[in-house]
């Protein structure tokens, strides 16, 4: 398959014409064989408030367990983004009743870190 693009070098505007070679081609079959995506589930207990990532990242470092005791602005984990180290604080006072991720995991914004009781 061709795909066109256009460039630009040093203000000069190119068109370009690639073709894609070894993608695999898409057959029925496969797309009957893929598997539906599993719904996320919340791994905050009932009655729990969640907090979410703020923002795309890493997480580098998380600093509780569950089940300790935090205060509101107390430090909870580290998220790497854009080569820049943020504190996650808890936004409320509480026992860490879950953590949804570990150290090493790529999240989203919007996705759960942790929960408090």
């Amino acid at each position: 398959m061709l795909r066109k693009f256009k460039i630009s070098i040093d203000g000069t505007q190119y068109m370009v014409e690639m073709e894609e070679i070894g993608a695999p081609t898409p057959t029925p079959a496969d797309a009957v064989a893929a598997p539906a995506p599993a719904a996320a589930t919340s791994a905050a207990p009932a009655g729990a408030t969640s907090q979410t990532a703020p923002m795309p990242g890493k997480i580098i470092d998380v600093q509780v367990n569950v089940g300790d005791t935090v205060n509101v602005g107390d430090p909870v984990m580290v998220l790497e983004a854009m080569k820049m180290e943020n504190q996650i604080i808890a936004e409320s006072a509480g026992t860490i009743a879950s953590i949804a991720v570990a150290k090493g995991d790529m999240v989203n914004p919007g996705d759960e870190l942790f929960s408090i009781a």
